[in-house]
């Protein structure tokens, strides 16, 4: 196993930190939506309309192109498995990208430190982008010895985002974000316990990145490893989980009920709640939603569930109420990021939490926090019409504007 890496010698700040973020991390490509080479594509592979399908396994880059096309009919966002990482290279050199980072506990390092917050990482893919991109000052361990890179496509679509071409004529109803990897690193998910050393001073723990897997005997040995470095942990730290697309859907309950005597908290995107209930729901409707978050607590007994919308963000479970100010926070960072992006300033993050949110959306809310007892809380998001939306990353930022408020 790796030895510990430590990359805060110029800082000078100590090595423990009160928060901690694992587990995995990648390579994003970013790539500019531009409609006229997916019409091109629509063409040049004669693709139908009648082959439609969120589902369809991707070998070539024909599946890659129907996969997406799917998404933006349902109006959703996703997370697919993909047979090779070329054909996420074939794809992307035919639109202008950025290479970012991702994985949800990278990502939430980047948005806390632009508030001056840090925190300690485990990663699983080092290589001269991680380096460079991370900040600085962030201690961290590595699982892999040696450099490697597996891009993840992310494909973002404004809303009225429009593609036609042969019998294909699609009008998103709103913006959101696609990824698709072929990920060595993330499905092996291979675990330093030198992380352990990291944890012994940390408040709030992140859970996340296991979402690739692909074998139950490597999740449950890997699951093993999580639950010995969390004997370093305080006892009284928060254990918070952030879900994901998972490529086995089943594995989200092994993972949950396993680690369920230490969680304290499990978040979820609407994409992903609606997953879970297996019901499209009326996202401003207290009875829908209510009855999704008690369907939830029967599946998966975690004492806090909170959920993340592009309406509001709330908190379900006993003692919710203690936790507005962290939702405020997480919507907070959410939403300027979705109208800074990477680039995002404290100032535009102060200017965020200053503006209002729609009436509808404030009208839900304050009906919600009116039910007895404290075992809700919700808070809407501000009202914005950004230029250029950022759609993926939203939910990493959220986990970056919470967890810091966990912090005392």
């Amino acid at each position: 196993m790796p030895s510990l890496l430590l990359t805060n010698k110029e800082s000078g700040c100590g090595m423990k930190q009160k928060i901690a973020l694992g587990f995995g991390n990648n390579i994003d490509y970013e790539i500019v939506w531009d409609s006229r080479v997916i019409e091109d594509l629509i063409t040049h592979y004669n693709i139908r309309n009648a082959e439609l399908d969120v589902n369809r396994v991707i070998t070539g880059e024909r599946d890659l192109v129907i996969s997406i096309l799917s998404f933006l009919k349902l109006g959703s966002g996703g997370e697919r498995f993909v047979a090779s990482s070329d054909i996420i290279e074939q794809f992307s050199q035919k639109f202008a990208k950025k290479i970012t980072l991702g994985g949800t506990s990278v990502r939430a390092a980047i948005a806390m430190r632009k508030l001056g917050v840090t925190s300690a990482l485990h990663l699983v893919t080092i290589n001269d982008h991680v380096r460079r991109l991370i900040p600085q000052d962030s201690p961290y361990v590595c699982s892999s010895a040696q450099d490697s890179s597996y891009p993840h496509l992310i494909v973002q679509f404004g809303s009225a985002t429009r593609v036609k071409a042969g019998d294909i004529t699609i009008c998103t109803a709103q913006a959101n974000r696609l990824i698709y990897h072929s990920d060595t690193d993330n499905i092996t998910m291979s675990l330093n316990e030198a992380f352990a050393d990291l944890l012994t001073d940390a408040q709030v723990l992140l859970v996340s990145g296991f979402n690739a897997m692909q074998s139950e005997t490597l999740l449950a040995h890997r699951l093993e490893s999580v639950l010995k470095m969390m004997t370093r942990l305080p006892e009284d730290a928060v254990v918070f989980c952030e879900d994901a697309g998972y490529y086995e859907p089943a594995f989200s309950q092994i993972i949950y009920r396993t680690l369920a005597q230490k969680m304290t908290i499990l978040s979820l995107n609407e994409d992903e709640l609606q997953g879970y209930v297996h019901t499209k729901l009326d996202l401003l409707d207290i009875f829908q939603v209510t009855q999704a978050l008690a369907e939830l607590r029967k599946l998966l007994p975690i004492p806090i569930i909170v959920v993340h919308t592009r309406h509001w963000a709330l908190a379900y479970g006993e003692g919710a109420t203690r936790f507005s100010h962290a939702l405020k926070a997480a919507v907070t960072m959410a939403t300027t990021r979705f109208c800074y992006g990477d680039d995002f300033t404290v100032d535009n993050y102060k200017a965020v939490a200053a503006l209002s949110p729609h009436e509808a959306h404030a009208a839900f809310a304050d009906a919600l926090n009116r039910l007895p007892g404290d075992h809700i809380c919700c808070v809407p998001v501000a009202q914005v019409q950004p230029t250029v939306a950022t759609t993926v990353g939203l939910g990493d930022a959220f986990v970056g504007g919470f967890l810091p408020a966990l912090v005392t």
